[in-house]
């Protein structure tokens, strides 16, 4: 159930550096064409920072790790299922064609070897779980996969606190790069400060070596703020994040169908500014991630 293209395989099998990518971004995060260049930028991008891209998908029920140009095209224009944790084995089991969320790709990722992943944002704490319990299962699988999610903190249309004191009761590491603020994905700062603090590749990697020396299996978060010129101020987001939120509880939209819902939303609401910030943050993140799976190779 678990095939390799023969460049990962390669890769994984020498012990060279290789970055996981997943695939709900494009399948579900991104209007095409901007989906489709996305991920050929994303793997660009990795190979020119010195290691090898593995997007991960399941098509016709096997999980690919590495897609060819064609797979790509696929997942970028066909019908997928949004496959988190609960959804894997079932997609495997049907042979259905699948986009993996952060916490599958994980899953994933941790099956075939990979340390390092790459990706957006994770999923976490929505607003309003109190009422809802609606919590990401990304949390649960960054408690559990032991892979390193370099991303841009968590969606901002999420309950940011809550979901830092859930990683924190997890026992999740969350290390701000190059900062000391956990990031609101759109934008730098959510005004919310992180305890671990690392500036280089090279020392993100040995935090690295260090849990797996220590026998841990959890995840860790590096958490790289977008950059200055491409970010949306917070404020402003906040206000176009609120409007969508009402919006989408007028609707009734919820469940899986409902953070999609959000980014499509807010499309609209910031003019397209906020898939422009989308692409540079997770460009930006995939180039990061690169770094350290090099400096954790050698």
């Amino acid at each position: 159930m678990l095939r390799y293209s023969p460049e990962v395989e390669a890769a994984c099998g020498r012990g060279a550096a290789v970055v996981a990518l997943e695939t709900t971004i494009l399948s579900h995060g991104m209007p095409y064409p901007q989906n489709i260049e996305t991920a050929r930028a994303l793997e660009r991008i990795v190979r020119e920072a010195g290691a090898i891209p593995a997007t991960i998908a399941v098509l016709d029920g096997s999980i690919r790790v590495g897609l060819d140009d064609a797979a790509l095209e696929r997942v970028a224009r066909a019908p997928m299922l949004k496959l988190g944790r609960a959804d894997l084995a079932y997609a495997i089991a049907a042979r259905k064609d699948g986009a993996t969320t952060v916490a599958a790709t994980m899953d994933c990722a941790a099956l075939a070897g990979i340390a390092v992943f790459a990706t957006g944002g994770i999923g976490g704490v929505h607003r309003g779980a109190e009422q809802t319990m609606d919590v990401s299962g990304d949390l649960d699988a960054l408690a559990t996969a032991p892979v390193a999610v370099v991303c841009s903190g968590a969606k901002a249309i999420l309950d940011l606190s809550k979901t830092l004191e859930q990683l924190e009761t997890r026992g999740v590491p969350v290390v701000g790069y190059r900062t000391d603020e956990f990031p609101a994905f759109w934008s730098r700062s959510s005004g919310l400060r992180l305890s671990l603090r690392l500036d280089a590749p090279q020392e993100i990697a040995a935090l690295i070596a260090a849990q797996r020396a220590l026998g841990s299996r959890t995840g860790i978060v590096v958490a790289n703020p977008i950059s200055p010129e491409d970010e949306i101020p917070a404020e402003e987001m906040e206000r176009h994040i609120r409007t969508a939120i009402a919006e989408s509880a007028a609707a009734g939209i919820a469940g899986k169908a409902l953070t999609p819902w959000l980014l499509e939303r807010l499309l609209t609401l910031t003019s397209n500014r906020s898939l422009r910030a989308n692409i540079a943050l997770v460009r930006a993140n995939a180039h990061l991630a690169a770094e350290i799976a090099v400096a954790l190779s050698s």
